[in-house]
């Protein structure tokens, strides 16, 4: 078992309520309970030796000098069964092959619930397979000791406040070691076992130990629930299953009891590595959980959007952030405000990468373009015949009102920079949408509005951006006013509608960004050594803002080059399809993972490449 494997060899399951992450050898590294944003149980990924993890390997009986002559002892593949979040680890060794079949049940996921389940499924296909098993969990981020309980029921492990229990089905036997377990087996083909992880409050119910046949209907269940859903998907162009992917990927990392989307399944992963950068995204941004929504409204799955749109609304209603703003940038799944940051010191990081945070210091940031976003979503749900009625109407025209007076105002940026506040071009863009849209849903829902004012404003701030925000020196719109640094979150300007996709000034825009920001089609944020962001260190290219590149390229008119530049894009995911947020400068996956952001614009940017592609004669 590696230490710290690479962030890209990993898949995802999950409840939606919470989710595990399993790396390509068979160790479940990631899991915090009861939710997304609670501590972990097992974070083996941020420390190796304190972090704790729950490992199912196969090993083998063939000499070490033997093994090295074979070239390794096991050979690894893993995979997801289509369509679903079931993921498949298999073992491939001299004596045989066995597989590791993983996945969280699904029960009643709109209901809050403190108890949370890990099947792990141990099976074998051809010839025999040895399987070595390790639970060793580590409560509260590794701060929390805990107690073992060992007997014929299983293993129980007691911390403070939370209890895991680990049930076996079929030849597994668990061992102490210490105060954690183990255990090893032999099985032969078509032979099965399985464990089930059960992690609940510290005094809850203990959970019964499932049969062989309850575990094979837990398993069809969790694939038709999957099959069921992802059935609903409307997409039907030339990438249906990396599509299919992303949105199964949204939907796990979507908190169902509220509908509010997380940005990434963990926090702590660096932007470099041995780097500072190095974030907690496990909690609901305003933008990125806006743009996540209407990727998959966009494909067929408008209960995801109308869910978040009401948790929003909500948010509008709690009458105001901690900050005095309408709204903050994040929050948690559960709408609570409160998150704030912490430097987990006792944790040596990934491949050194400290310091680990949980929380994080932003969420008191201005960033005024998460009003556009938030006004574009409920138009969005308003657009489709789903309004928001009379009260949700009333909060969002309070929002306009306040952005009319607070728009023209420096603030952080979309980035997060924690190198002081800007006039940045992107928030202005995103005040321009929130006004126009706002101007939109008035009319055509004949809601009581002021619409001179609104209509003012978002003259005004167009008119400005035009003119402060354009630099005649670059030719281009630049990241903020009065320099001449280009910023990739621009790319976004004809996709809101700022701009259309081939007016002069925003094809001289996506040139100067060609120039500067991409390489190999691969796209820069901006340029940190031009444009100080307060931080240590650098970062790689960044995922999001490489789909939008292709979005921008396909609807600008070059299509070859866009679907060029999309293919290789797609050849950077991971073996089961799935993006962080950065890749480093020799392909490796760097960031929180799996990253909502990447995923929402390859599904933007394949369906403005079909849309394209279609417009051409005898084109597939």
């Amino acid at each position: 078992m590696r230490a710290y494997p690479p962030i890209a060899e990993h898949g995802l399951i999950g409840d939606l309520q919470t989710c595990a992450m399993v790396s390509s050898e068979g160790v479940l590294n990631w899991f915090c309970s009861p939710r997304f944003d609670s501590p972990s149980v097992f974070a083996a990924l941020l420390d190796h030796e304190h972090g704790g993890y729950f490992a199912i390997t196969a090993i083998t009986a063939i000499t070490a000098d033997a093994a090295e002559a074979e070239g390794g002892e096991v050979v690894t593949r893993q995979l997801y069964l289509a369509d679903t979040a079931v993921l498949i680890t298999r073992f491939l060794t001299r004596e045989g092959v066995g597989e590791v079949v993983d996945f969280m049940p699904v029960h009643a996921p709109h209901t809050v619930t403190d108890r949370h389940q890990v099947v792990r499924v141990l099976r074998v296909v051809r010839g025999s397979v040895r399987f070595a098993l390790e639970c060793r969990p580590r409560f509260d981020y590794g701060r929390a000791r805990h107690d073992l309980v060992l007997d014929a029921a299983g293993a129980r492990f007691d911390g403070p406040g939370i209890t895991a229990h680990l049930q076996t089905v079929g030849s597994l036997t668990l061992e102490a070691d210490g105060s954690d377990v183990r255990a090893t087996a032999t099985l032969s083909a078509g032979e099965r076992a399985a464990v089930v992880l059960t992690v609940c409050d510290a005094g809850s119910e203990v959970p019964r130990a499932p049969s062989p046949d309850e575990l094979t209907e837990e398993f069809s269940a969790v694939r038709r629930f999957w099959h069921d859903w992802i059935g609903r998907c409307s997409y039907r162009g030339r990438w249906q299953q990396i599509v299919n992917r992303s949105a199964i990927t949204l939907k796990l990392m979507t908190y169902a009891p509220t509908g509010a989307p997380i940005a990434a399944a963990t926090m702590g992963l660096p932007e470099e590595e041995g780097g500072e950068r190095n974030w907690d995204y496990r909690y609901t941004w305003v933008r990125d959980a806006s743009l996540a929504v209407r990727a998959m409204r966009d494909i067929g799955f408008t209960e995801e959007a109308d869910a978040f749109r009401g948790w929003l609304l909500d948010r509008l209603q709690d009458g105001g952030a901690p900050n005095g703003e309408p709204l903050q940038i994040m929050y948690r799944v559960d709408g609570d405000p409160y998150l704030s940051e912490e430097a987990l010191g006792h944790l040596a990081g990934w491949r050194g990468s400290v310091p680990v945070r949980a929380g994080n210091g932003a969420v008191g940031q201005l960033q005024l373009d998460i009003y556009g976003e938030a006004v574009y979503a409920v138009s969005q749900a308003a657009g489709s015949g789903e309004a928001a009625g009379y009260d949700g109407w009333r909060y969002s025209a309070a929002v306009l009102d306040w952005l009319c007076d607070n728009w023209d105002r420096p603030d952080e940026g979309i980035w997060e920079t924690r190198g002081g506040q800007k006039d940045f071009t992107y928030s202005r863009v995103m005040c321009w949408v929130a006004l126009d849209r706002g101007i939109r849903q008035a009319t055509a829902l004949a809601r009581p509005a002021d619409l001179p004012r609104w209509t003012a404003a978002r003259d005004a701030i167009l008119e400005q951006i035009m003119t402060r925000g354009w630099s005649e020196e670059r030719q281009a719109f630049v990241q903020h006013y009065g320099t001449t640094v280009l910023d990739a979150s621009l790319l976004m300007m004809p996709m809101v509608g700022f701009i259309t996709p081939k007016d002069p000034r925003w094809l001289s825009t996506l040139e100067a960004m060609d120039a500067e920001l991409v390489s190999d089609s691969l796209v820069y944020r901006y340029d940190p050594a031009a444009s100080p962001d307060g931080l240590l260190g650098g970062e790689g290219t960044f995922s999001l803002c490489s789909f939008l590149y292709v979005y921008a390229l396909a609807r600008s008119g070059k299509v070859e080059q866009a679907r060029y530049a999309f293919d290789k894009m797609l050849t950077y995911a991971n073996h089961v399809g799935l993006f962080a947020e950065e890749i480093g400068p020799t392909g490796e996956q760097l960031g929180n993972f799996p990253q909502a952001f990447t995923h929402l614009a390859l599904i933007a940017a394949a369906l403005a490449l079909d849309t394209e592609l279609d417009k051409q004669p005898h084109r597939r």
